[in-house]
């Protein structure tokens, strides 16, 4: 096995960075033990907030041991997106820019406060909901800029992107942010890597979950299943041409997608 510990995150782009999200659910399974849904921390609050979890993330990939965590949000933009702002084909430097324009990570700033105009310049950073990333074709997601349709991560994505580069520019060691930072895992690294619930989702029984709950609690059950099977490695190697690991290298890849 290569981790000890494994993170399923379902997450939210609803409301603002500090509102109790009841759709925003966070498990963890360790090597001996199944899943189990991590509470928020002690407040008047019911639920995870955005900017907690990013946090308990930060304090989870600072500790020794070797964690891997599956997202259920958008890491990247398609190709389209770079090509239209002439933006350089470099993942931290797509993060910084999207920061700058979509201030999502702020205190009362709300994802649709961005789209209507009224904070941030999102209309100097929007696409397209007709593009879609090479991974969201392979497994029929849809696209990060198709906001308002059931299934959709658009909002939780344009929501999640500051969080990714705040956890990149505060952990004291470093995080492996896969496959930005490469499609092999270093040895004694944490990894972050975006998921899809529904790629694993149907093979465990709902025990009573919500959906949001068992999102979360299937990514956890996958990861240590799969690790433990000795074959997460080799989703950590898609199977993809050249060509497709290059656009691959920008747009970023769902882990689990074959």
């Amino acid at each position: 096995m290569i981790f000890e510990k494994y993170i399923g995150i379902d997450y939210s782009g609803a409301q603002t960075p500090e509102a109790s999200l009841p759709g925003l659910r966070v498990y963890e399974s360790h090597a001996a033990s199944l899943p189990v849904e991590v509470p928020p921390p002690p407040s008047p609050r019911k639920y995870w907030a955005r900017k907690e979890v990013a946090q308990w993330l930060l304090d989870q990939v600072n500790k020794p041991q070797r964690v891997v965590v599956g997202i259920d949000h958008g890491f990247s933009f398609p190709l389209r997106y770079f090509e239209r702002y002439g933006l350089p084909l470099d993942w931290e430097v797509f993060l910084r820019d999207f920061r700058e324009h979509w201030p999502t990570h702020e205190d009362h700033t709300y994802v649709s406060s961005v789209r209507d105009g009224n904070s941030g310049k999102g209309a100097a950073r929007s696409g397209d909901s007709r593009w879609r990333r090479l991974t969201d074709i392979r497994v029929r997601a849809k696209s990060v800029f198709h906001f308002g349709v059931p299934g959709s991560v658009a909002s939780s994505t344009h929501a999640g992107l500051p969080w990714l580069l705040h956890i990149r520019e505060k952990a004291r060691k470093p995080v492996h942010f896969w496959p930005f930072d490469g499609w092999a895992i270093p040895a004694g690294a944490s990894v972050i890597a975006e998921a899809y619930p529904a790629l694993c989702s149907g093979n465990y029984a709902r025990d009573g979950r919500t959906s949001d709950q068992h999102d979360a609690y299937s990514l956890a059950a996958w990861l240590r299943e799969v690790d433990q099977a000795e074959s997460l490695v080799e989703y950590f190697a898609p199977n993809l041409s050249p060509e497709e690991r290059e656009i691959a290298d920008i747009e970023g890849w769902i882990l689990g997608a074959r």
